[in-house]
């Protein structure tokens, strides 16, 4: 084998040096395999030039296709390497932020560029995305996760909360080292070691109605990924007024629901569907009722890909539509949801 490979790094490097051309390079080389395979099928086991030549065509066909599989997927990413950074692409800033992709970063997104749905062109809309996360617990651990991974380039996270020895049954983002340190500091780092390509804003506060309209006006989509009540009317009446779609989740112990409100865009608000909060007692939270601790990982990760697909335009959103998931009996149901004339967020006025 020894000899076969000197052959060929010697073919290589004489062609190199009179300039030959690669693809002669590669079809002299294509030669000497071929020959190599030849003798080891014809000739009788235990000859001296089928032991010289490795003993075993099989180990020479594994290695070529090897070979042509990683020249394949180096051919692939080249092909989106070329894609995204055609002269659109290039020229395309949006809010001063470049566009182009390193060589790395493709590597990394190559199966969302892949994805007919995605391309180039979605993965670009993800990088200059800017996505608010309000919540950084059950749902926005995979929530904020699985954007970062997705290559969403501006995330910010609210959360006036510390991770708690409670919260890790869930909450996958946190780590038991970073008990007492503020959710949104545990959160950006572990989204920084994620993805270092990505911008993560830690916001250490309650959201109030102070701030959210500024804050909200910043970004593009906004995830609600809180546990009560009065916090998600705010963050719904202040997406409403920014016009930004809001993909809002809730869990309790083995069920949760998840939609789109997105009133601009002719969807129903989150009022519009529930126009009042329930009675004390009638939705008792996570650490009054208990919750199963996938749970939020699977409304957290579909969240995520609400949020995807409404950056990318890719496939049918949940606008519209409200999902329910049940996991202790395996069930998922869907129901059409509509806007309320009545609602005092987003219906007509009077």
């Amino acid at each position: 084998m020894i000899v076969v490979l000197s052959m060929v790094a010697a073919i290589w490097g004489i062609g190199w040096a009179l300039g030959a051309p690669v693809i002669q390079r590669w079809v002299m080389i294509g030669v000497l395999l071929a020959a190599v395979i030849v003798a080891q099928l014809l000739l009788p086991e235990g000859h001296p030039l089928r032991q010289a030549t490795g003993g075993d065509a099989r180990l020479w066909l594994l290695l070529i296709g090897f070979a042509a599989m990683g020249a394949g997927y180096r051919r692939i990413l080249r092909r989106l390497r070329a894609r995204s950074l055609s002269k659109e692409a290039v020229d395309e800033k949006q809010n001063g932020q470049s566009i182009e992709f390193t060589e790395t970063e493709i590597n990394r997104y190559a199966r969302h560029m892949i994805l007919r749905e995605v391309g180039g062109v979605g993965q670009r809309r993800l990088k200059t995305a800017k996505v608010l996360v309000i919540g950084a617990g059950g749902l926005g651990s995979p929530a904020l996760m699985y954007l970062a991974a997705a290559g969403v380039g501006t995330i910010g996270i609210v959360d006036d909360d510390v991770v708690d020895g409670s919260n890790l049954q869930r909450q996958i983002i946190h780590r038991d080292g970073h008990i007492g340190m503020p959710k949104v500091h545990s959160a950006e780092i572990a989204l920084r070691e994620l993805n270092p390509f990505v911008t993560v804003r830690p916001y250490n506060r309650r959201l109030t109605e102070e701030i959210a309209d500024g804050l909200m006006a910043e970004y593009d989509l906004v995830l609600d990924g809180t546990d009560n009540f009065g916090t998600r009317y705010l963050i719904n009446r202040a997406a409403a007024r920014a016009g930004k779609p809001l993909v809002s989740a809730a869990i309790s112990q083995w069920e949760g629901q998840i939609s789109l409100f997105d009133p601009a865009h002719g969807g129903p608000c989150y009022e519009c569907i529930f126009p009042e909060a329930p009675a004390d007692g009638l939705a008792p939270t996570c650490a009054e009722a208990g919750v199963v601790g996938p749970l939020p990982g699977v409304l957290g990760s579909l969240m995520a890909v609400e949020a995807v697909k409404a950056i990318t335009g890719a496939g049918e959103c949940l606008r519209g539509r409200m999902m329910i998931y049940d996991a202790l009996y395996a069930e998922t149901r869907l129901m059409k949801i509509k806007p309320r004339a009545d609602c005092p967020v987003c219906g007509s006025p009077h």
